[in-house]
């Protein structure tokens, strides 16, 4: 009896501890349980739990009285006899030392304890729901068509060929102009080229004589023209006054011009007078010219010119005189003497700037005859050529010395004509002389 008590003893201080931790544990702590399944509350079996205390709190007091049995039993070598009862008494020593860690407390107390107190779970039995892995986290809305049999997806149908029921051409062969035949130029056509409708020709010529009167608005007109451009200015330009150093003689040139007049109309004067230094002239002239522009780089001249030597005889005049492209100075005139006589004149200079101060000129000038005129030693054709070289400093626009080198030469009959008379038929001159302009 005494060793069944003794035997009861221990496993009541075996299972003692691991019961009173498994009371006030509750595994599920922390979790967050569903709330659709009230089950585990009407479940009978929690309320063994209540009396697990009640029938082994008397157990736990017996330590105290069993203590020294415990002792005896231990102390009693002889007592040989179930040497396997006494076993579970050291184990009831280490399983207390558990309870002090935080590990797990149920560790080792399956094997020791009893099936009736296994039970005691109050959820033993129950199909607890595993943490969610998601908790906390913002999830998706869940799909509307989970589980629903979907239709699959409907491709789009295809385009339909622009070419269906053409004839292709055949693929070109390699190496051939893709353009063969093809018209390259611009396509975009010229827009329509013509005048101006009858009708805006149709009106007066200033449309605000109808409102204003013809009288007032001619008024109008000559003030405004006289304040922009119509006002008459003038210019005395001396473009040569040289001498000209020969080899056998010297002598001298003057080439002169003046003009007064608006933008439109001018009066021009011009004269040439060349000689032997220390002797009459040998040539003078004088022309008197209307001058009208005929577009904004020419003049039509025409008027009289008088020779004053070596024969004093008049002369009707008509040419041109203006700005050729790249500023070309070109002179052109034909005149009609007085007794039937046409001849013809050309000049053509330019000014060649080296420096804002440093001008090359280039000159050539040529005289033509229709006819011979014998009492004036002019044969037909081209009677005489003039080419020069001047460079000159412009100390101002208004004086200018120069240097340069002069070639004139006689052709023809007029060639003929000065060697009969024993006169030059040209040569090379050296000149030196002065441009002015007022």
């Amino acid at each position: 009896m005494k060793r069944l008590l003794m035997i009861l003893a221990a496993t009541a201080l075996s299972t003692a501890p691991a019961l009173a931790q498994h009371a006030g544990h509750n595994p599920h702590a922390g979790h967050v349980m569903p709330a659709k399944k009230p089950a585990p509350r009407k479940a009978p079996a929690k309320k063994p739990v209540a009396k697990k205390p009640v029938a082994k709190k008397p157990l736990a007091k017996k330590p105290a009285s069993t203590k020294p049995a415990v002792k005896k039993a231990v102390a009693k070598p002889s007592a040989g006899k179930r040497a396997t009862a006494r076993k579970p008494v050291p184990k009831a020593q280490p399983a207390r030392k558990p309870a002090t860690k935080a590990i797990d407390p149920h560790a080792g107390h399956r094997a020791a304890m009893p099936a009736s107190t296994l039970q005691k779970d109050p959820h033993a039995g129950h199909a607890v729901p595993q943490t969610d892995p998601h908790a906390g986290h913002t999830m998706p809305p869940p799909d509307p068509h989970a589980g629903h049999a979907m239709p699959q997806a409907t491709p789009p149908p295809a385009m339909a060929d622009p070419h269906a029921g053409h004839t292709m051409p055949p693929s070109p062969v390699a190496g051939a102009d893709p353009h063969a035949g093809h018209g390259t130029g611009d396509t975009a056509a010229a827009p329509p080229v013509a005048g101006p409708p009858p009708e805006a020709l149709s009106g007066p010529e200033h449309a605000a004589d109808a409102f204003w009167g013809a009288g007032e608005m001619q008024r109008a007109r000559r003030g405004l023209l006289a304040e922009h451009g119509d006002m008459p200015a003038y210019k005395v330009l001396v473009d040569q006054a040289e001498t000209r150093l020969r080899k056998d003689r010297d002598g001298y040139f003057v080439n002169a011009e003046a003009w007064y007049g608006g933008d439109i109309d001018k009066l021009w004067l011009k004269t040439e007078v060349e000689g032997d230094h220390g002797s009459k002239p040998e040539q003078a002239e004088v022309q008197g010219l209307w001058s009208h522009a005929i577009d904004p780089w020419f003049d039509l001249q025409t008027g009289i010119r008088v020779d004053l030597r070596p024969q004093r005889r008049p002369h009707l005049v008509v040419g041109v005189q203006g700005l050729a492209p790249y500023w070309i100075e070109v002179d052109a005139a034909a005149f009609l003497s007085s007794k039937g006589d046409v001849t013809a004149r050309f000049e053509a200079e330019h000014d060649a700037r080296i420096t804002q101060k440093l001008i090359l000129q280039p000159r050539a000038e040529l005289d033509f005859a229709l006819q011979d005129i014998r009492d004036e030693r002019i044969g037909a054709g081209l009677s005489n050529a003039e080419l020069g070289l001047r460079l000159r400093y412009q100390v101002t626009q208004q004086f200018s010395p120069y240097v340069g080198i002069a070639y004139e030469r006689a052709f023809g009959d007029t060639r003929r004509f000065r060697r009969a008379d024993g006169d030059d038929i040209g040569g090379a001159a050296l000149v030196a002389g002065l441009r002015l302009w007022f």
